[in-house]
């Protein structure tokens, strides 16, 4: 069952990225919002190293694969975002914010492993940043007036990428902090969903 769980994640959420890649380059834009994918390419970076020290395994090459996802969606962050800021917003300043905001991100994850260990850290600052993306996608529908840079296909994947290791590890393991945070990250998931759904110009995705 944990290996079924793993891979139902691993399977869901590459196809987050694989989509996030396609509708960034599609509409021109980046389709996870900036601090979500800053800390999730910190997160998958972090683990994989972690993981994979000490053999192989399917979580590992999992994080491996997300994170050179990762790196694709980073490309069209950095191409497209700067266009959707204001104009005094120059290149050197988008850099420098894009230097602060990652570096920012990999703290957070070394904090989460040094304080909390790999056990406890892994599953805390996941289940955390994975809230924080519910609701930035919230936000970024709103904010965008719409569902440009976004697809049902990524909404109901990352719901689903979330919901496998909520049971898994909320559920099997019996942890009732990553259980509740899986509850709320599906609330904020199955409202973005709603609001993809009914908005017509997302039906074709």
């Amino acid at each position: 069952m944990e290996l079924f769980l793993t891979l139902v994640s691993g399977v869901a959420w590459t196809g987050v990225y694989a989509e996030a890649i396609r509708v960034g380059l599609r509409d021109r834009t980046y389709a996870v919002p900036a601090a979500a994918l800053a800390l999730n390419f910190a997160w998958e970076a972090t683990y994989a190293v972690a993981e994979l020290r000490t053999g192989l395994s399917a979580q590992g090459v999992v994080n491996v694969v997300w994170a050179a996802a990762d790196i694709a969606i980073i490309a069209t962050y950095l191409r497209f975002g700067r266009s959707q800021l204001p104009p005094f917003v120059t290149r050197p300043l988008f850099t420098l914010w894009n230097a602060l905001l990652f570096g920012a991100a990999f703290a957070v994850q070394w904090l989460f492993l040094a304080h909390f260990g790999m056990h406890d850290g892994v599953r805390c600052s996941a289940f955390l940043q994975n809230l924080l993306m519910s609701v930035l996608f919230v936000a970024l529908y709103a904010g965008r007036r719409g569902r440009r840079g976004q697809s049902m296909v990524i909404a109901v994947a990352k719901w689903l990428g979330t919901l496998a290791p909520t049971v898994l590890f909320g559920v099997i393991e019996d942890s009732p902090f990553v259980l509740g945070l899986g509850v709320l990250c599906s609330v904020f998931d199955l409202a973005y969903i709603a609001l993809l759904a009914r908005d017509p110009a997302a039906t074709g995705d």
